[in-house]
């Protein structure tokens, strides 16, 4: 549970790994591999990982049929495959919602489908994860009450489903991360994601039963890397297996958009980069000069002659332009390490 202690310690150097966020299409068939640790970290496993193009996602024959609940004042919303082998609890970060992860169907018509959250959707029903998301109470995750209300509807879920003999995991992002690092002082986890989040491992009792960590997150933030390292040092210290995956940025292209953002196509999705482009908002290698956020390009759309974009999609275009610029943006383009993670800590 949570402690309060003094946060100031010095940062340790410790050994990393980066993986590009996106890997140019003449380099796919190159191997990434991420280092798991495990005890001190004397005992290296390597494992693969290919990245792939959106469209092998848009192919798969997953699709989404949600099923949505409204329980002990919130809401959630779960798909669980035919034979499943593992069970996933997400966490969404700051202004986040359930339905952020799921596309809008006949059985979830107010679901709203994010490219990213979507993605790492399909990617864990497509290896045969039942996924369950929960939406937090307020704007952010709180750490008091909040943390019993979802313990409590993961066990219902589970014992609901008779899925109590699978292997539980974890991914939460921004916020969503920092409250995993602390459920899982309180609910049974094999093992979790912690993506563009450092935790709260400075306020916790840390046991040799922590479950194993995959942090996944984006050196472009100083102060959140400096923390992680500091963090995986205090869990190896500790015998729990950690390792980390880095994000780095990427250019867009005329049809990042398109292969990314379902409806988006790509036609619109080249004009989108062109207006970028000669707007300033990309260099000449086509690299986002600012996070989305801080970049009007909304504005610049706006008075464009040319209606490019529909209005419900700001916010998928949004996500993908932080993404590109890889300060702090959930991604799913980690989605082979991420699984392997999982898988590699199941059994």
């Amino acid at each position: 549970m949570l402690k309060h202690v003094n946060k100031s310690k010095a940062p340790h150097a410790i050994q990393s790994y980066r993986v590009p966020v996106l890997i140019p299409s003449v380099i796919l068939s190159l191997l990434v591999v991420i280092f798991f640790f495990h005890n001190n970290g004397q005992n290296l496993t390597s494992l693969p990982s290919i990245p792939r193009e959106k469209s092998e996602i848009f192919d798969s024959p997953m699709q989404f049929n949600p099923s949505v609940e409204f329980r002990n004042g919130t809401d959630l919303i779960w798909q669980i495959p035919d034979s499943p082998k593992a069970l996933l609890f997400v966490a969404h970060g700051c202004n986040g919602r359930a339905v952020n992860f799921w596309d809008r169907s006949p059985s979830c018509p107010k679901c709203i489908g994010l490219p990213e959250e979507r993605l790492l959707v399909l990617n864990a029903l497509s290896r045969k994860f039942a996924v369950v998301t929960v939406s937090s109470a307020g704007r952010c995750w709180t750490y008091g009450k909040e943390l019993s209300i979802v313990r409590d509807i993961i066990r219902w879920w589970v014992a609901k489903n008779k899925l109590e003999r699978l292997p539980l995991v974890a991914l939460g992002a921004s916020s969503g991360g920092s409250f995993v690092s602390v459920l899982a002082t309180i609910l049974q986890f094999s093992c979790i994601t912690l993506m563009i989040a450092e935790g709260m491992f400075d306020q916790m009792d840390i046991t040799k039963d922590y479950p194993p960590t995959l942090f996944v997150h984006m050196p472009k933030d100083l102060y959140r890397q400096q923390k992680i390292s500091e963090y995986r040092k205090v869990l190896r210290n500790k015998g729990i297996d950690v390792a980390e995956v880095e994000c780095i940025q990427f250019p867009l292209t005329p049809s990042f958009l398109a292969e990314r953002i379902p409806g988006l196509d790509r036609t619109a999705s080249a004009q989108l980069f062109e207006l970028f482009r000669d707007k300033g908002f990309v260099d000449e290698n086509g690299y986002m000069k600012k996070d989305g956020r801080a970049t009007r390009w909304k504005d610049s759309l706006r008075k464009s002659k040319n209606q490019l974009l529909d209005t419900s999609l700001f916010h998928h275009v949004q996500e993908e332009l932080n993404l590109a610029f890889a300060y702090h943006e959930m991604t799913s383009l980690q989605s082979e390490q991420i699984f392997k993670w999982f898988e590699f800590h199941m059994s």
